[in-house]
């Protein structure tokens, strides 16, 4: 049997800075998820920043789920994510003075 992928970018090439949320992405039918977070430029140090997976019954209340990603000097950083219910996102905050350019997509498997 072909298992069902899909790739959604919930982030594209915006600049972040300070307290920062993705678009938040209806995904209840995946088994798995993976963030890929593809650096584009940065201004100051974001090495270290840390970015949180939530989850959301409804795409409108959040919880952290409890998987983190730092941020690394690498061009990709990712995380594993099982075991949700019906609605992903990642949020983050980067140090002062800190900012990126960063295309952040969510692969789905089911």
């Amino acid at each position: 049997m072909l298992r069902e992928s899909y790739t959604a970018i919930v982030e594209r090439s915006q600049g972040l800075s300070h307290q920062f949320a993705t678009e938040p992405y209806e995904c209840g039918w995946a088994s798995e998820a993976i963030f890929f977070v593809r650096t584009l430029e940065t201004e100051g140090d974001i090495a270290g920043a840390i970015l949180r997976v939530q989850i959301s019954p409804d795409g409108i209340r959040w919880r952290d789920e409890g998987t983190s990603l730092t941020l690394t000097d690498d061009e990709v950083d990712f995380c594993k994510v099982r075991h949700f219910g019906n609605w992903l996102r990642v949020v983050g905050e980067l140090p002062d003075g800190a900012r990126m350019k960063a295309i952040i997509a969510l692969s789905l498997k089911a």
